[in-house]
């Protein structure tokens, strides 16, 4: 395991939080809001698969693809009408994907650097 985490996952960490947590401050409960929690919990999930394991970039493609989904759910769910809710999933849904595609960036050039760091080189040997 790394000594300094890279500050795209402690950003991730705090996004998905915050979009976790968000209803705290738009107030909307239901599919929508649950939806968001569960987005944000999910970012989480992926921002800490990234700490442990910094050369796999199958975590930053999940970030960038909750980051989507985040950023899209006002329109999946019509929530719109909520304005605080919809700007919430708009940009935290955009921010979670922007740190992704960086991290993915990041975690190529880890990988490079050092294959041990990805989940595809772990064999073990008989």
């Amino acid at each position: 395991m790394r000594k300094e985490a890279r500050w795209t996952d402690v950003a991730l960490v705090v996004v998905g939080l915050a979009l976790a947590l968000s209803y705290v401050w738009h107030g909307m409960l239901g599919f929508g809001g649950g939806a968001m929690l569960v987005l944000g919990v999910a970012a989480i999930v992926a921002a800490i698969l990234s700490l442990t394991r910094p050369g796999a970039v199958s975590s930053e493609i999940a970030a960038i693809a909750i980051g989507v989904l985040a950023f899209i759910l006002p329109w999946a769910t019509s929530f719109t009408h909520e304005p605080v809710a919809a700007w919430s999933a708009w940009i935290l849904g955009a921010v979670i994907a922007g740190v992704g595609v960086y991290g993915l960036v990041m975690a190529t050039k880890a990988r490079r650097r050092d294959p041990e760091l990805a989940w595809t080189q772990h064999v073990t040997q008989m």
